[in-house]
């Protein structure tokens, strides 16, 4: 009996701690209030009045703490316009997002609420044409709203984005609403409205995104992305996308 009751007590932790990553494994990265690891390598190319872009970038997370995540990019780009082309780095961001609580609203719906602080470090290429000329910081706030029955998840964000150093002076407030939904078994769809307000500027260069991905496996998805430009002040007018996403 004397080791019976160790060897039980070990079996019980060892099905929660599994349980716990099962779960989290069930979770999607493309929310970015989920939880769980992942990289991201990823292509996007926009084109617009202003010129075409083509931005080349590593997009990870993985969690420090049960209630602490920390998400990384690294941004690489090829812009052309009237002006001429070049290519060169555009920033890195680190950001740190802290979840104080999770729980149940009632038998359908569940979330999890979201704290969070980006750091942007600029590139060396603004003299190219190239991000936005200021190292930045930019506190956010969110919630994730899970529904259990149909898989649905609505993540709404807000989020200030300020320089701290640089030539430039940068000043943003954004909204964001994410709609994320699982269907046919391994696919998902993924709806992404963001809407800056410009301070300096005084414009809402508004997106929209529509992501359509597959599940390859528990380690292995793949992504296409439709990019589009809203309103006068949009920054492109349309684009695309692809992804290829490690789990681990």
């Amino acid at each position: 009996m004397d080791v019976i009751k160790p060897l039980g007590r070990t079996l019980v932790a060892s099905l929660v701690i599994l349980s716990c990553s099962a779960a989290l494994a069930q979770e999607n990265a493309s929310n970015p209030l989920s939880k769980g690891r992942n990289t991201d390598l990823r292509i996007q190319s926009t084109s617009g009045s202003g010129g075409d872009k083509t931005d080349y970038f590593i997009d990870g997370a993985f969690m420090a703490r049960d209630n602490l995540k920390i998400k990384y990019e690294l941004h690489y780009n090829s812009v052309s316009s009237d002006l001429g082309s070049a290519e060169g780095l555009e920033r890195a961001v680190l950001k740190a997002i802290f979840f104080p609580t999770e729980g149940r609203l009632n038998e359908t719906w569940g979330y999890r609420l979201a704290l969070g602080l980006d750091w942007i470090i600029e590139g060396t290429s603004y003299d190219k044409g190239i991000g936005a000329g200021a190292d930045q910081l930019g506190p956010f706030a969110g919630v994730a709203l899970g529904n259990s029955e149909t898989g649905l998840t609505l993540i709404p964000l807000l989020q200030h984005v300020v320089s701290y150093t640089g030539p430039t002076d940068v000043s943003q407030t954004a909204m964001r609403l994410i709609a994320l939904q699982p269907f046919a078994s391994d696919y998902w769809a993924k709806l992404d409205l963001k809407v800056p307000y410009d301070w300096n500027a005084e414009t809402w260069p508004s997106t929209a995104e529509l992501q359509l991905g597959y599940n390859v496996n528990d380690r292995m998805a793949v992504y296409g992305e439709v990019l589009v430009g809203l309103g006068g002040d949009r920054p492109y007018d349309h684009g695309g996308g692809i992804g290829l996403r490690f789990k681990y």
